[in-house]
């Protein structure tokens, strides 16, 4: 007995069996559930996990030195941007793994590109990494004056990859930071500036170093800049005509300069109106007579 033979499905019929499938649809939508879920997943762990990135910044920490607002936001973006990148990296690789996508694959070629990748650009892997440590290690910041290699000035930008730093006389040198090896930050402590004085011997020695000593104690009162009242060391050198004094200023970072300057000029007028002139060298010029 011949075997009956099944009819042929149409084109139509074959798109009601597709559409009317339960079973296709159920899977359908519990992957669709599942996807949908991992996406809320992730975007609720990044903005979780940024709020949290933020309150800890937010807590002010004790200690001598307070960090400066600009480089506690590198330090925060540059966290919150791994937070993001690691936890959507996951986020794709598990939808991917809902399409029974094969991962391993992936991840095998994924793995020797970068390896390659990493023996092709040495140079770019180290400046890389060695950025991310000076900003997680506060090292430097933007705003710090220091000195790296023959570069000093103003550190104006560090990136991943390079550190940008303008010199005062506006010059902008760019380090790739895998080749930064030794730094000079001189914004991390306190300054010390020196004022050296030269006094006559005619003038007496004990009654002007009485007038610096008072000048100095009346200035620290005002004087923002400093940290602790100036003192005044004593002789320092001697001419054949003077004795010159040195005094000593704590400062805030790098206000040395600015402090040096107001206790030269200051001084020399307190000196002028308690009645002693300190002298300051002439030219004198003098003319033959026909």
């Amino acid at each position: 007995m011949a075997a009956t033979k099944e009819p042929k499905l149409t084109m139509l019929e074959r798109i009601e069996d597709f559409i009317f499938d339960e079973e296709l649809w159920i899977s359908v939508g519990v992957h669709a559930l599942k996807i949908l879920f991992i996406i809320v997943l992730a975007a609720v762990v990044v903005r979780v996990g940024k709020v949290v990135i933020r309150r800890v910044f937010g807590i002010k920490l004790k200690g001598p030195l307070r960090k400066d607002a600009r480089r506690e936001q590198t330090l925060l973006r540059l966290l919150e941007n791994v937070l993001s990148y690691v936890v959507y990296f996951s986020a794709i690789i598990a939808v991917l793994s809902e399409f029974t996508i094969d991962l391993k694959g992936i991840l095998a070629g994924a793995g020797v590109l970068g390896l390659a990748v990493g023996f092709g650009a040495q140079s770019l892997v180290k400046d890389v990494i060695s950025g991310f440590f000076i900003i997680f290690e506060d090292q430097f910041s933007v705003g710090d004056h220091v000195k790296i290699g023959t570069a000093e000035g103003e550190v104006e930008e560090i990136g991943l990859r390079t550190t940008k730093i303008k010199s005062f006389t506006g010059e902008l040198t760019i380090l790739p930071n895998g080749s930064i090896a030794q730094v000079v930050n001189y914004s991390v402590k306190n300054s010390l500036a020196i004022v050296d004085v030269t006094i006559p011997f005619e003038l007496g020695i004990e009654k002007v170093e009485k007038l610096i000593t008072a000048y100095l104690t009346e200035m620290a009162k005002n004087d923002e800049d400093l940290i602790a009242a100036p003192r005044l060391v004593g002789a320092h050198d001697f001419t054949d005509t003077a004795v010159i004094e040195r005094i000593l200023a704590e400062t805030k970072p790098m206000r040395q300069y600015e402090v040096t300057r107001k206790i030269s000029i200051g001084l020399k007028q307190y000196l002028e109106h308690q009645g002693v002139e300190i002298p300051y060298p002439t030219l004198v010029t003098k003319l033959n007579e026909a």
